[in-house]
């Protein structure tokens, strides 16, 4: 028969799972969020544009799995869509 448990144990080994979990959600979001700003710096307002919607969608759903916090999701939002903004929209009202 196996032995028990303890309860330190069984958090343990629950923490380290989420541990894992969460940094595998963290690791996408900043992944993301590096192509968006190669994107960027290459002036592909395309495909900027279709990685902004991308890291927008991976960081609220950080959010909702409760992996990032309401402010840093939105922070991470506003600085991206002012990046884009600031170099794109210069060069559609000329």
């Amino acid at each position: 028969m196996a032995g028990k448990k303890s309860s330190a144990e069984k958090k343990y080994a629950q923490s380290e799972v989420r541990r894992l979990h969460n940094k595998a959600i963290k690791s996408e979001v900043r992944t993301y969020a590096r192509q968006f700003v190669e994107a960027v710096q290459a002036k592909d307002a395309e495909a900027a544009k279709a990685k902004l919607n991308t890291l927008v969608s991976k960081l609220d759903s950080a959010r909702s799995k409760g992996v990032l916090t309401r402010n840093a999701v939105s922070r991470k939002k506003s600085r991206m869509m002012k990046l884009y903004n600031v170099s794109f929209s210069a060069e559609a009202s000329k």
